[in-house]
């Protein structure tokens, strides 16, 4: 059961990481221009550009370590480092999902379509994240 959280997580976590290292690489998947891109999948308001490729690549480099470390996680074997990284994961993916409901975030992000699908996907998905990981964490732990 457990192996099969860990997976369940991993999968959305290397979905993302790919993305990423396709905007890293150039390309404007899911849409045709970079200025489409960067209000489907940014959404900060004064901005019609993507963030730098490299921080594209530094994302998705990121994002594969953590779907690596949700693997790892899985493993019975007690372990400080994986259970302290995996509450680390737990609050950066909850975080973010919370974050996105906020006020705040809003003002900060209100171009569309970022803004409705942040509501109604990418929020969302980031809670599931860290409640798959906040599973894995009490499993090692009780």
């Amino acid at each position: 059961m457990i192996m099969g959280i860990s997976s369940l997580v991993f999968v959305p976590l290397l979905a993302i990481a790919m993305v990423h290292f396709l905007w890293a690489f150039g390309f404007n998947y899911p849409v045709k221009d970079q200025k489409t891109l960067a209000h489907t999948v940014a959404g900060f308001k004064g901005n019609d550009t993507m963030p730098p490729r490299y921080i594209s690549a530094l994302v998705g480099i990121l994002v594969l370590i953590a779907g690596i470390w949700v693997l790892a996680m899985a493993d019975p074997a007690p372990s400080a480092i994986l259970t302290s990284g995996g509450v680390v994961l737990t609050l950066v993916f909850l975080g973010r999902g919370v974050v996105g409901y906020t006020k705040r975030w809003a003002e900060i992000t209100p171009k569309e379509p970022f803004r409705s699908l942040d509501k109604k996907f990418y929020s969302p998905l980031c809670l599931g994240i860290g409640v798959g990981i906040l599973v894995l964490v009490l499993w090692r732990v009780l």
